[in-house]
C-alpha cells in the first residue's frame, strides 16, 4: 500500500470512495449518503476542494486503487494557523487492519509538521472504537467528549474530542 497527495486528476476516485464511505460508515460522518448524491456538479467539487490551499487530502492505494482519504483542514485565522483538523478519514473494508489506516495518518502529521502545524484536531464518535484505538496509538490524546454531539432518527452520538501537539 501506498499514500500520496491528491490532487484534481483524483477527484472522481475521491467523490466515489466518499459516496462508499457514507453507505459503509453512516454514523462516522455528518453528511448524508443522500445529500452527497443531490450536490451539483460533485466531480468539480470534489477537484476543487482537492486544489485548496488550506486543506489538503491524502489518498491510500492498494493495488493502484483509491482505497482510503484523509482529510487535513489548516484554520484560516491568523490567530489559529498553527492548528488544522483531521477530517473525514475512511478506509474500505478490504484494507483494514493492514496498517494502511495508520500509514495514512502518519503521512498527514509529516505532511502537517513541514508546514509548521503545531496542533492537530479530530472528532470520532465513541461507538468507533477501532478508530479511537489507532488515533490512540499514534499519540492523539482524548481531551473531552460531547454528549448527544450527533442527532439522528431515534438516537444520539457522542463523540471524542483528541488532539495532538507535533
Amino acid at each position: 500500500m501506498e499514500t500520496r497527495e491528491l490532487n484534481r486528476s483524483d477527484a472522481e476516485a475521491c467523490y466515489e470512495l466518499r459516496l462508499e464511505a457514507l453507505l459503509t460508515n453512516p454514523d462516522a460522518f455528518i453528511t448524508t449518503y443522500e445529500q452527497e448524491k443531490q450536490r451539483p456538479n460533485p466531480i468539480e467539487t470534489t477537484a476543487e476542494r482537492l486544489e485548496s490551499k488550506d486543506t489538503r487530502t491524502f489518498g491510500l492505494f492498494s493495488e493502484e486503487e483509491l482505497a482510503g482519504v484523509v482529510t487535513l483542514m489548516r484554520e484560516t485565522h491568523p490567530k489559529f494557523r498553527h492548528k488544522a483538523s483531521i477530517v473525514a478519514m475512511y478506509v474500505t473494508p478490504e484494507v483494514r487492519r493492514k496498517g494502511g489506516a495508520q500509514q495514512l495518518l502518519k503521512e498527514l502529521i509529516q505532511h502537517a509538521a513541514a508546514v509548521e502545524i503545531e496542533v492537530l484536531h479530530l472528532s470520532v464518535v465513541t461507538e468507533n472504537t477501532p478508530a479511537r484505538e489507532l488515533y490512540q496509538k499514534l499519540g492523539f490524546q482524548c481531551w473531552g467528549v460531547e454528549k448527544k454531539a450527533i442527532k439522528l432518527p431515534g438516537r444520539y452520538l457522542n463523540e471524542e474530542h483528541y488532539e495532538l501537539f507535533l
